[in-house]
């Protein structure tokens, strides 16, 4: 038995000369008659808190008193848009939800875990890249006018300017704090579109960093050209037409992933021989939700892009839900034809192919127009879903097919049979109905732009992030075990047996 010998107590530093830098402040706050007691020290660390409390109140007090300069349709104006554009961008980061639920669904149930902690941290590191950068490049002033823009981090969220725009008789007058959360979630959509096609072998990390690229630069930059007056906006005779974003986002997101997806290869046994083989996925039940869950979700999407709560809001629900369901049909109905059967996941795909088909144009297409186009993108999303495997790409889900052949498609037939606005009796400004084809050429121009930036940059960032970090695809072991074993040392289902 051994007896442990204890070392003598230290002496506490008495002199502030001899404090060291970690002991100083609190010997110096000590010092100071009232603050011996640690009662006092929790006083003085409330300090801060009350600070904070004073400039929101000083904040909301000079927003107040402008506020209440309003007249009373002036005010009701104001509070309905700034609450149909919060309720809009919930809306958008609901969708999220359904895009997890899609490819989860979709994919096989050893990654179910990886997919599901993809979808829904990629939303946190958007919206964080997207805050620090992203809004700056998108939004704040030119730097190379009409391609490059930059402002300071957005930290200033001062609504006076808005309350002012609303005392002048403005609609769509909008405090930067709830514009910011809407563009935000455009950006969180456009990271989590490339999440479907790199699924089942690409490192979470890996993919982490590039979601950051993405929402931080590549995204933003292709979104100012439209919607912060760059250079698609003078280019030709019309302005580009992109209302709520089929190429900005869908595309874009679209063609980020097709990339990741080339340099990542097919997953291991898609390919036999050169031929696809099916890799069923594991819970259609839970598809089948995401799909309704993102059709309620594009109702924040494409109507809360009218950046208003006025009588076109309706209107665009209407396109959209009419888009929708012409996806749905004509999805379903070339399916049963090639295949023999009604595949769900088609009619899944057929209508989101139908949302994206209407995104860029839900304000400039008549009903009839807008159920034409989302049954084109239907019918697109079938025949381009086998052309992808037989070009031997492998994209689980289908979402290029769906976000990116149908993004292209939906900017393009603006410029077919697309109207002037959503009031009754607007001139065609398609192609097809007298508008010309002056309309189709900057249409096919921006696609086009969208397609050639995303995959330039995005082939170097994938690339570059590959080579730092010693390939983007997981082992081969690891794929075959399953990534939520080997990134994430969990499974989705625990207590059921695999096949």
């Amino acid at each position: 038995m051994t007896t442990a010998l204890q070392s003598p107590p230290r002496r506490s530093t008495s002199r502030l000369q001899d404090a060291s830098l970690l002991n100083g402040p609190m010997l110096l706050l000590r010092s100071i008659r009232g603050f011996r007691r640690s009662q006092s020290l929790i006083w003085l660390a409330t300090v801060p808190l009350a600070l904070l409390g004073l400039g929101i109140f000083t904040f909301s007090a000079r927003a107040e008193v402008a506020f209440s300069e309003l007249t009373g349709p002036q005010a009701a104006q104001f509070l309905a848009d700034n609450l149909w554009l919060l309720i809009a961008a919930i809306l958008v980061i609901f969708m999220n939800a359904g895009f997890a639920m899609v490819e989860a669904g979709m994919c096989r149930q050893k990654n179910a875990v990886n997919i599901l902690a993809k979808n829904l941290f990629v939303f946190a590191l958007a919206v964080t890249a997207y805050w620090v950068i992203g809004y700056s490049l998108m939004y704040g002033d030119g730097v190379i006018n009409g391609w490059l823009y930059f402002n300071q981090i957005f930290v200033n969220p001062d609504p006076s300017d808005a309350i002012a725009c609303a005392a002048d008789g403005g609609s769509g007058c909008l405090v930067p704090a709830v514009d910011f959360l809407f563009q935000a979630a455009f950006a969180g959509t456009a990271a989590t579109i490339v999440s479907g096609l790199v699924a089942e072998r690409v490192k979470f990390g890996e993919f982490v960093v590039f979601s950051l690229v993405l929402t931080a630069f590549i995204y933003p930059i292709a979104g100012s050209w439209e919607w912060n007056s760059g250079w698609l906006n003078s280019v030709g005779e019309k302005e580009f037409i992109d209302f709520a974003g089929s190429s900005i986002v869908h595309s874009v997101g679209g063609w980020a992933g097709l990339v990741g997806a080339v340099l990542l290869g097919p997953r291991i046994g898609k390919f036999v021989d050169g031929k696809a083989q099916a890799m069923p996925g594991h819970n259609m039940a839970i598809a089948t939700l995401g799909a309704l869950i993102l059709w309620i979700g594009w109702y924040g999407f494409n109507p809360g892009s009218e950046l208003a709560m006025d009588q076109y809001v309706a209107y665009v629900a209407v396109t959209t839900t009419l888009a929708a369901a012409g996806g749905a049909i004509a999805a379903t109905v070339i399916s049963t034809i090639t295949s023999g059967k009604p595949d769900l996941t088609m009619i899944i795909n057929g209508i989101l192919a139908g949302l994206v088909s209407i995104t860029a144009g839900c304000g400039n297409m008549t009903f009839a127009g807008a159920w034409l186009a989302g049954a084109v993108g239907g019918i697109i999303v079938v025949f381009s879903v086998a052309a992808l495997d037989a070009a031997g790409i492998d994209d689980p889900v289908g979402a290029f097919s769906v976000h990116g052949v149908c993004g292209v498609w939906g900017t393009v037939v603006i410029g077919l049979w697309g109207v002037d606005g959503m009031d009754p009796g607007m001139a065609g400004i398609g192609l097809l109905n007298g508008g010309g084809i002056n309309q189709l050429g900057i249409q096919a121009l921006g696609a086009g732009a969208y397609a050639i930036w995303t995959v330039f940059t995005c082939w170097i960032a994938w690339s570059v992030i590959g080579g730092f970090f010693g390939g983007i695809r997981v082992s081969e072991e690891e794929e075959t075990q399953g990534l939520d074993i080997g990134e994430h040392g969990m499974e989705a289902y625990p207590d059921f047996a695999s096949s």
